[in-house]
């Protein structure tokens, strides 16, 4: 029998973005900054990669335009990281900003470039949860600073207009919105993929992985998101257990999925694992990644009631040597059972007891999650603390 489509009705509204891949990438970089009138670019990175061959080449190559570098960038990017390069932003009087490493580089760079537009403290910018539930966002209007990234690990965040970052005194996560923030343009080169480790390249793909599931769970994915996430599930699903040491071939597809799983997010928004692993990873100082791989199979089983159709678009994503056959079982179970047999295949912790997670952390875990901006774009709605205490009681 052939499918009855249901009638569609959905915007989709893609941001500005260019997209440079290869061993020209960095001419690329170049070139976009002298198209846009930029004279004084400042990178932004972590204090590894500073001292590695990429980034000779990135300053051999940009010469006199770029004139300072700050390597504040930690894990999580918390806010005295941020204040720092902001300061560095504004010493140096920079027109742009190149961001240089992983999730957190980005983020730390675009949450300095609104600090040092704004002129206020990160605590007035961020989004608020209201008492009826309800978030709100300010609005920034200021003008900021032109943001690019060059990548050297897998992330959806380098396409993205929010920046979550780290308030060590009370422990939360404040995020701050700003579309002006988004990237002007990406440069994925192969010299820079190199310079990160492959536990470190694993667990970003698992990120990008979960957040694409989740994402093709939701009721609001559209068509044109259904695409890009697709895709980006297949490459991951096929690449993460190719990983090596010699291969930047997988390295580069696993950073086109995380970009594409981005851009797919967009409409679509992010879900339950990701919020656990958010409220969890700085607790324990570990990845989101494999927390997204511990949590992931129990947040889709809870999500079942509410994705009985849409999660057949997983089970297509995926291949075939995972489904197993056809299968009389429902189309979540089977999503669950395929995702499963891949990280069992990638070794990775499968227990949040494994990682260093406390049975007396889960209550504080559980309250952080709920005040997560993307709580209420989950699949299936959660209704108390009690629910997410559960997921990770099953998790643990």
């Amino acid at each position: 029998m052939k499918p009855s489509p249901s009638p569609l009705s959905f915007q989709h509204a893609l941001p500005e973005l260019r997209l440079y891949c290869g061993e020209d990438s960095m001419t690329a970089l170049a070139r976009e900054l002298k198209r846009r009138g930029c004279q004084r670019a400042v990178v932004v990175s972590g204090n590894t990669v500073s001292h590695t061959a990429a980034m000779r080449l990135l300053r051999t190559t940009l010469g006199e335009v770029l004139v300072g570098e700050s390597h504040a960038v930690k894990t999580n990017s918390p806010v005295p990281a941020v204040e720092e390069v902001a300061a560095v932003l504004r010493a140096l009087n920079a027109d742009a900003v190149i961001a240089v490493g992983g999730g957190s580089a980005a983020v730390t760079a675009r949450a300095a470039g609104i600090l040092l537009a704004e002129k206020r403290p990160v605590q007035d910018l961020c989004t608020r949860r209201q008492p009826n539930g309800e978030f709100n966002s300010p609005r920034l209007a200021a003008v900021k600073l032109p943001q690019f990234v060059v990548p050297t690990t897998p992330s959806t965040a380098f396409v993205k207009a929010g920046s979550a970052i780290l308030d060590l005194e009370t422990d939360q996560r404040l995020a701050l919105f700003d579309p002006k923030t988004r990237a002007k343009a990406l440069f994925i080169h192969p010299e820079f993929l190199r310079t990160t480790p492959l536990d470190l390249v694993q667990s970003a793909g698992l990120n990008t992985l979960s957040t694409a599931v989740e994402a093709l769970e939701s009721p609001k994915c559209d068509p044109l998101s259904e695409a890009m996430l697709r895709e980006s599930l297949r490459l991951n699903a096929t690449y993460l257990g190719a990983l090596s040491s010699e291969s930047t071939c997988v390295r580069e597809r696993l950073s086109i999925a995380g970009v594409l799983c981005g851009l797919g997010t967009e409409q679509a928004g992010g879900g339950l694992a990701s919020v656990l692993a958010h409220a969890t990873g700085h607790r324990v100082h570990m990845a989101n990644g494999i927390i997204n791989g511990i949590v992931l199979p129990h947040t889709m089983r809870f999500n079942a009631p509410a994705t009985l159709e849409t999660a057949a678009r997983i089970v297509e994503s995926l291949p075939s040597v995972l489904i197993g056959g056809t299968s009389p079982e429902p189309a979540p179970a089977r999503a669950v059972e395929a995702l499963e047999t891949l990280f069992g295949a990638l070794n990775i912790p499968r227990r949040l007891r494994d990682i260093g997670v406390a049975r007396d952390d889960l209550d504080r875990i559980a309250e952080a999650a709920m005040a997560d901006w993307f709580i209420n774009r989950a699949a299936r709605r959660i209704s108390s603390m009690a629910e997410l205490r559960g997921i990770l009681e099953l998790a643990w």
